[in-house]
């Protein structure tokens, strides 16, 4: 698939914009302002595609590990046209009092999304916010009525559905009716991604405040779990992985079909077999999201051998007429009386982008769908329409995921009524949508839009 195609597939290749990689400049009329909060792993991915598709300027980051921001504004020097180092702060807060910024990228751990989105928006940026989006369903429904209040563009970072060979895959397979009547769609992730020990508290890095890291989340003792990257294990700080890996899969799976909110949803699973870490996400789930027509349903297990090697994280979609599987890595469909198999396989530019064969710590199979994810989001921030992973399907997704994990934490089915934001008929249910915030920190509401 060639870029031209993936562009105008994704609704990227707008008339404004020509389909070069500095294309953004020709419809921008001054170059952004951008800022990052957690410009850790992740953030730097986010930023630097950003930096590959679109003459913006990285005006500051902050991070409350001074470590990462001070090495991040090394790198973003190194790389942004005016060779300009951002200027770095530990405190958002204190960030966005000091400076404007048009643009703002979101790569904090999962607990912070909402409060920092809100407070972006509500200064009148565009946000790019990495998913989930929330941690509880309520702080969702307040991200997404502040960004329509504000009328923000909000970009969730669910790149699969800017991911070329998924979309290759939906044009080719899904849209053009191959599948046929579709009955069954299986989600799923074998990685052994859950942390497996149980260290002991230490000390806090010198540099990293620890107090406004947790946040608005539960004070947890500090060990090698918690920083960095490794606070996955725990779910003061997020959804575990239904929140980390179904999100991705869940989400692509509603984009391809079509697909709104479901309308129930149940799951079961546990610690069933990594008794002695001290991560307290599960490591084996089952869910399943209820839609009209058919189910959507998930597993994970953080042991044992995966059923398809080729497949340890994707989905199966199961029509009359063929099966069609899909990952991050390729796709495969599977007429079922005979007929042409197609496939297609990740994106690697290489030939464009060489540094994205050395950078460090980069997925590399990911690049392609961040950059036309980023091309997306800056598109939609010139005509103001809503992006590919608008903030409203991040909500639908990390919300069902949540109430996967609460309808496995009750032992009971939830039936789910996505206009008032309740569980039907179940008030117990109802009231764990929202969770309790530590002080000072006050839990964002919604806002009458």
């Amino acid at each position: 698939m060639d870029r031209r195609a993936f562009l105008t597939s994704t609704g990227a290749g707008l008339t404004a914009m020509s389909i070069s990689h500095g294309a953004y400049a020709a419809a921008a009329t001054k170059i952004p302002r951008v800022g990052i909060i957690g410009p850790g792993w992740y953030g730097k991915v986010d930023l630097f595609r950003l930096l590959q598709v679109a003459p913006v300027e990285v005006v500051g980051m902050c991070d409350v590990d001074n470590r990462m921001s001070d090495a991040a504004a090394d790198m973003v020097a190194e790389r942004q046209a005016s060779k300009k180092k951002p200027r770095t702060w530990q405190d958002y807060r204190q960030m966005l009092k000091d400076e404007q910024f048009d643009i703002m990228l979101i790569d904090t751990p999962d607990h912070w999304h909402a409060l920092q989105m809100i407070d972006c928006v509500n200064k009148g940026m565009d946000v790019w916010v990495q998913k989930p989006v929330s941690v509880d369903v309520i702080e969702g429904q307040a991200m997404l009525t502040a960004a329509r209040k504000n009328k923000s563009v909000v970009q969730v970072g669910m790149q699969r559905r800017s991911t070329p060979h998924l979309i290759d895959a939906k044009n080719r397979v899904v849209d053009a009716g191959l599948l046929g009547d579709i009955g069954m769609v299986e989600c799923y992730c074998y990685y052994h991604m859950r942390a497996n020990k149980n260290p002991p508290e230490i000390a806090v890095p010198e540099g990293f405040d620890y107090d406004l890291w947790t946040g608005p989340a539960p004070m947890r003792p500090f060990t090698e779990l918690t920083h960095p990257r490794s606070w996955r294990a725990f779910m003061e700080y997020g959804n575990g992985i239904l929140g980390d890996m179904c999100v991705h899969m869940y989400d692509m799976v509603r984009w391809m079909l079509k697909l709104g909110w479901p309308g129930t949803i149940s799951s079961s699973g546990g610690i069933l077999v990594q008794t002695n870490s001290a991560a307290n996400i599960t490591d084996t789930q089952i869910a399943t999201f209820q839609h009209p027509d058919f189910p959507v349903t998930w597993q994970h297990r953080s042991w044992g051998d995966t059923p398809d090697k080729d497949y340890p994280w994707g989905a199966t979609i199961y029509g009359d007429k063929g099966t069609l599987k899909l990952s991050v890595n390729k796709y495969e469909f599977s007429p079922r009386n005979g007929g042409e198999k197609l496939t297609g396989t990740a994106l690697f530019e290489y030939d464009k982008f060489p540094e994205d064969e050395t950078e460090k710590d980069l997925e590399r199979h990911v690049a392609s769908a961040v950059r036309g994810h980023m091309l997306n989001f800056l598109s939609c921030i010139e005509t103001r329409e809503k992006p590919v992973s608008d903030i409203e399907e991040g909500h639908i997704s990390a919300a069902s995921c949540i109430l996967a994990n609460l309808s496995m934490r009750l032992g009971r089915t939830l039936k789910w009524d996505p206009a008032t934001h309740t569980i039907i008929g179940d008030a117990e249910a109802t009231a764990l949508l929202r969770r309790k915030y530590r002080n000072p920190w006050i839990h964002p509401e919604p806002v009458h839009v």
